[in-house]
């Protein structure tokens, strides 16, 4: 189950940033917040199906779960690789390919019935708004007052129109192909 395996590198991550806080490639960087709002992620999809209900006849959205759970790990894999740092275009393509398999995910979880344009327009949305609040909660917990302030706001753009642009990708791509037949 590739699902539990990624939710295990993520816990497993947390841990060691958690363990050696000192360690370059996870100090100043939020870990202690990272700790409480990735688990919570990672519960999303198994909460929701939970609590709202499973409809009926309906497998568990395996794919949703571990399109959920991936992003989580990409970042802290990210920090572990130094791959933030290293590599110029990380960053980026990070923030696109997050965001389009967050908003991927929601697209499968939507109902089936949605007009294709409701449905991509209403994921776009919705991974516009989650890309703003992660920038806020970013900006909030290790961006202010750090050596990043001074390039915060271009940077934070940026961010926000490739977890934008992922995430109405993703919606397109997401109704593109439910269009085509029922997986």
């Amino acid at each position: 189950m590739a699902d539990l395996a990624v939710k295990a590198v993520v816990l497993g991550l947390l841990g060691l940033a958690l363990a050696v806080p000192e360690w370059e490639r996870f100090s100043d960087k939020a870990m202690d917040a990272r700790a409480v709002v990735y688990p919570i992620g990672l519960l999303l999809v198994p909460a929701a199906w939970l609590l709202v209900g499973r409809p009926r006849g309906a497998a568990y959205p395996l794919l949703a779960d571990l399109l959920v759970s991936l992003p989580w790990a990409v970042d802290l894999l990210g920090n572990a690789l130094d791959l933030f740092d290293a590599v110029v275009w990380f960053d980026d393509a990070a923030h696109l390919v997050n965001w389009a398999m967050l908003a991927a995910a929601l697209a499968l979880l939507l109902p089936r019935g949605l007009p294709p344009g409701v449905r991509v327009l209403l994921v776009a949305g919705c991974g516009c708004l989650a890309a703003l609040v992660w920038e806020v909660g970013e900006y909030a917990t290790f961006v202010r007052g750090g050596p990043e302030e001074a390039t915060a706001y271009a940077d934070t753009l940026g961010d926000m129109v490739l977890g934008t642009l992922g995430a109405l990708l993703a919606g397109a791509v997401v109704t593109r192909l439910r269009a085509r037949g029922p997986r």
